[in-house]
């Protein structure tokens, strides 16, 4: 009861900076927790206990924002006070990814395969499946289809499990947080071999690239998958209060379907960059 009472659902939206540490907290707890008591099963456990620490606010939020659709007339408004929620989710999101990759990054190797193993079978498996792919309109096509589905999985996890869609962004986070942590760890080595410690600024580049490199894009992605997962989650709320009669349904899922067209949008302009942008800036 300790980690999900630190903050409530108001207080998040008022405070991402706040949320940004939480979610390094929430993430570092969880991977201490599952490698003193599962180490073996590192890889998945971390990622459990760090969503039972944020489900409670999750769904709590999710509920303040289906009231608004109820308590809001200016469609304007409410996409702003959503875009509130949007804002912490991410900080939180962030903090996921810097905490996954300081542990990848200064974790013993034996470790890093026991927490990580898991993350690092899937980066592979994604790395064979676009291997030889030059920058085309069918890789893009590729990346905008995956990622879209990703984003239906939100929207249905939310659905079906209220605050639902927070496991597929958290078990996102530690993929990515993994292969930023591999480029860094792998690049640290290679500059260490020729140049010895003493240039600490190289030091501070890599690491810089490390995240910029997977973050430039990566940051609409999550940023769509949230939008997504409100979505769903809305309608979820919405379900349960019984309130599928009459107008307000229908605006909850007109406000709902708004958030999906933008959420398209955004994966979009996402795809444009990891396609044509991030591969000639690193």
């Amino acid at each position: 009861m300790v980690l999900e009472s630190l903050i409530n659902a108001e207080n998040a939206e008022s405070h991402p900076l706040r949320m940004f540490l939480f979610g390094i907290l929430f993430a570092s707890v969880g991977i201490v927790l599952s490698l003193w008591i599962f180490k073996e099963q590192a890889s998945l456990v971390s990622i459990f206990l760090t969503v039972f620490a944020c489900i409670p606010l999750i769904y709590h939020t999710i509920r303040l924002e289906e009231k608004k659709e109820i308590d809001i007339e200016s469609e304007k408004k409410l996409l702003k006070e959503h875009g509130r929620a949007i804002t912490y989710f991410v900080a939180l999101f962030l903090g996921f990814v810097v905490a996954y990759t300081i542990w990848y990054v200064f974790l013993p190797a034996a470790l890093i395969e026991n927490l990580f193993g898991i993350q690092q079978t899937t980066i592979n498996s994604i790395n064979a499946q676009i291997a030889g792919n030059a920058i085309s309109a069918k890789f893009f096509s590729q990346i905008l289809t995956n990622n879209i589905k990703v984003m239906l999985f939100c929207i249905f996890f939310s659905f079906f499990y209220g605050a639902g869609a927070i496991f597929i962004l958290t078990w996102n986070a530690s993929v990515i947080s993994t292969a930023i942590g591999s480029f860094i760890r792998n690049n640290l080595s290679q500059y260490a071999s020729h140049i010895g410690l003493a240039k600490v600024a190289g030091y501070f580049q890599i690491v810089s690239l490390g995240f910029f490199k997977y973050m430039t894009h990566g940051v609409f992605e999550i940023i769509a998958y949230f939008i997504g997962g409100l979505a769903g989650g809305i309608i979820s709320v919405a379900v349960i209060r019984r309130d599928i009669n009459g107008q307000r349904f229908k605006r909850i899922m007109y406000d709902s379907l708004d958030l999906v067209l933008i959420a398209i949008v955004v994966l979009l302009l996402g795809a444009i960059i990891e396609v044509y942008i991030t591969p000639r800036l690193f």
